[in-house]
């Protein structure tokens, strides 16, 4: 006999938002790898920072590139540094479930956690996706050696496109063996795991699987899953500096009630991201 407890099939609040949110929580991913700055505005301004080194700039009287060899009573060399203004627009991610009365009293099955949980992995899902494409613009990219499931297996060589995208960004003075992330399509990080190389490598364990997407480490890299990754494109990142999330709203629910009718459960949050600093990114294509 199955025992039924007092409101154990109603929709309070409190009880909706605590479920919601914990839901969103196991399935958000990429907030991991952004900064979360707090706004009030509509509209985000922000500044890119030019990633090279500065160079000496030539003036009349001053040859040469290097700052070493400033004659004695000579004028300093200048050097210039650069930014580039942008404005971006947060933007809403919500969704809406609809559960009628009949729905949630009578089901043999618990509807409402299920709904609870597909209400709040939309968001997470739909968040996820607009910081992938935000940091899949960025312009330091190159192209896999061969798709990681090549049919010739000496091709398949992920562990060098791998090496490849830290070389790069430590090129333009980013170190990825902090806060280092690799964020891939499922299928993808099947290959990887496939791989001969990967798997002898001694760079490569997956003892910590968290909840957050997390399944391993690979050349000091830490490895993102995610559904919401577009399939043989691998993106790299270094963590809290790349990509910044400008948040005017956290995830927020609310549950709406007509009585003998329906209860309306939505979960929203506001936010834009911004990739600030293009070469704390890689992009990896034709995985």
């Amino acid at each position: 006999m199955v025992t039924s407890y007092p409101g154990s099939y109603e929709l309070r609040a409190e009880d909706v938002d605590e479920v919601v949110k914990n839901y969103a929580l196991e399935n958000f991913t990429m907030f991991q790898v952004c900064s979360i700055v707090p706004t009030s505005s509509w509209l985000q301004t922000y500044y890119t920072e030019t990633d090279s080194d500065i160079t000496k700039s030539v003036t009349t009287g001053i040859t040469g590139t290097s700052f070493a060899g400033v004659p004695e009573g000579a004028a300093f060399p200048y050097v210039q540094h650069s930014w580039t203004k942008v404005t971006e627009r947060v933007k809403k991610h919500a969704s809406t479930n609809v559960l009628t009365w009949e729905t949630v009293h009578t089901s043999a099955i618990d509807v409402k956690a299920r709904s609870l949980e597909r209400v709040g992995r939309s968001i997470a899902n739909s968040v996820d996706s607009a910081i992938i494409t935000e940091l899949a613009t960025t312009t330091n990219t190159g192209a896999a050696v061969a798709t990681w499931d090549n049919a010739t297996e000496s091709l398949q060589q992920p562990l060098k496109d791998i090496l490849k995208g830290i070389s790069a960004m430590a090129q333009h003075n980013w170190n990825a063996y902090q806060s280092g992330f690799i964020i891939m399509h499922p299928n993808n990080f099947m290959e990887l795991m496939n791989n001969p190389v990967c798997r002898n490598a001694g760079q490569f364990y997956s003892a910590d699987v968290s909840r957050n997407g997390r399944v391993g480490m690979i050349a000091g890299q830490t490895i993102i899953v995610n559904n919401a990754s577009t399939e043989n494109t691998v993106l790299m990142c270094i963590g809290k500096a790349a990509v910044t999330w400008y948040e005017a709203a956290p995830l927020q629910t609310n549950v709406v009630e007509r009585a003998g009718i329906d209860y309306s459960i939505s979960a929203w949050t506001v936010g834009v991201p911004v990739l600030i600093n293009t070469y704390a990114a890689y992009k990896i294509t034709g995985c």
